[in-house]
């Protein structure tokens, strides 16, 4: 289901380019899912990758636990990527650019997708990747993860304050 994206009442802090948002992505290194069971949200934090041509977010999380109680029941999220570029003193605000977006988690099965997620999330994460990747994506190592891909239905970004830098 795609849903219109909600308009920001100042428009001057909209960035509309997805180059520009693609940037704030590549940039950092966290992540916040929210996601909802009945009527009970949780908010967690990861690192990811990217992959902009199929505009996705790949991540990596245990077998078990809350966050998978949460996406197997519902797997909608809203997310966001923020570059927090310091608060202004003496303005009582702050600078920043973020990227928000929605989609649909589903959990990768194939040795190749898994390898393809996590190479995508090495290379964003490891200044040197090479040395990771030949480490963990070792073939039959792979078995046992578990690779969330979040296909994205909507995205939007804002930013505020970038000429005020000191």
């Amino acid at each position: 289901m795609n849903q219109s994206p909600y308009h920001l009442r100042r428009a001057e802090k909209a960035i509309s380019e997805a180059t520009e948002m693609f940037d704030v992505i590549a940039t950092q290194k966290v992540m916040t899912i929210a996601m909802c069971r009945g009527s009970e949200p949780y908010l967690v934090s990861l690192n990811y990758g990217f992959d902009p041509t199929d505009r996705c977010f790949y991540f990596h999380c245990a077998r078990d636990g809350k966050k998978m109680d949460f996406l197997k029941e519902n797997p909608v999220v809203w997310g966001q990527v923020v570059e927090d570029r310091g608060y202004l003193p003496g303005q009582c605000d702050h600078a920043f650019r973020c990227v928000m977006f929605r989609g649909s988690v589903e959990f990768l099965e194939t040795e190749d997708d898994k390898r393809y997620s996590l190479e995508v999330m090495i290379d964003h994460c490891e200044p040197d990747p090479g040395p990771v990747k030949s480490r963990l994506l070792v073939k039959g190592k792979l078995d046992n993860v578990v690779v969330g891909r979040i296909r994205i239905d909507s995205m939007s970004g804002k930013q505020a304050h970038l000429d005020n830098q000191s």
